[in-house]
């Protein structure tokens, strides 16, 4: 089959594609930075860094650019495609992402951070920073993980269970302000219908999944793969025998759980142990 010819000469990459019509856009206009900036009310930096791919931005920027430039819904509509391209992610993380967007239903184990599904910004950058990112690519990054909330809204969100061991709700950010914000956050997503989020606590002492998170993800044709990780690596398991050997597992540690009811108002209650704000 001969190879596609390249017709306008533009990258295909996403992320590279919303960036170059972006600098194209401004300088057809023969604008600085500077004076979109002023034109636009917003910090100038902004958009030099959404330029260089260093950050996406957000929709209301977006939607002003595309206001401002008279491309009605084009620049969202690539924001979008850049927001949700799965290449943001890590390589041995990418065949997991694609199976995770096809899955039916999933459920879930953490051991000491939430899961990504149910991650605020704040807690996404703490997170992701303490694990040595920086920069570009932590802004890169955070925005990816926020991407993936989408997956869980709308009326065609797949069930979703995760049970929580107490320590995750022990491990407080240093932004007093950001984990009031992801307590807040974790308390109003487990009243949607099709999420279901418990708290195993201390008092249940050891069991089978004390030293790894593990997510589960049902396909379309019927069979489930687990994804399990550490603080250092994961590993995509699609072999029948040692998924269900983990689901066993999953299903004993659930017995051990506290209620939807009774983990929700645990977490109502940390919510109001935790200290406020001092700047509010």
């Amino acid at each position: 089959m001969p190879t596609r010819r390249v017709v306008t000469g533009r990258s295909r990459e996403p992320r590279a594609r919303f960036a170059e019509e972006l600098r194209l856009l401004r300088t057809a206009r023969g604008e600085s930075l500077r004076q979109l900036g002023e034109r636009l009310g917003w910090d100038w930096s902004l958009f030099g860094k959404m330029e260089k791919g260093e950050t996406l931005g957000g929709p209301e920027v977006v939607q002003a650019l595309d206001t401002y430039y008279g491309t009605p819904g084009l620049l969202l509509a690539l924001w979008e495609l850049a927001v949700s391209d799965k290449s943001q992610f890590r390589e041995g993380y990418r065949r997991y992402m694609a199976l995770e967007a096809e899955a039916t239903s999933l459920w879930h184990f953490a051991v000491s951070v939430l899961p990504g599904l149910l991650q605020t910004e704040g807690y996404a950058r703490e997170l992701l920073a303490a694990g040595g990112l920086k920069g570009a690519e932590l802004v890169q990054q955070v925005e990816a993980r926020m991407g993936r909330r989408e997956l869980l809204e709308g009326e065609h969100a797949p069930p979703f269970r995760t049970i929580l061991s107490e320590s995750v709700l022990r491990t407080p950010l240093r932004d007093v302000g950001a984990w009031r914000c992801q307590l807040q956050y974790l308390t109003e997503v487990s009243e949607r219908g099709e999420v279901t989020v418990q708290l195993v606590p201390f008092s249940a002492g050891l069991h089978g999944l004390t030293n790894a998170d593990v997510m589960f993800l049902r396909l379309p044709e019927g069979r489930t793969v687990a994804y399990a990780e550490n603080g250092y690596r994961g590993e995509l398991i699609e072999e029948t025998a040692p998924v269900e050997r983990l689901q066993l597992t999953y299903d004993s540690v659930r017995d051990l759980a506290l209620s939807p009811a009774e983990s929700r108002k645990f977490f109502l209650r940390i919510l109001e142990e935790a200290p406020c704000d001092p700047s509010t």
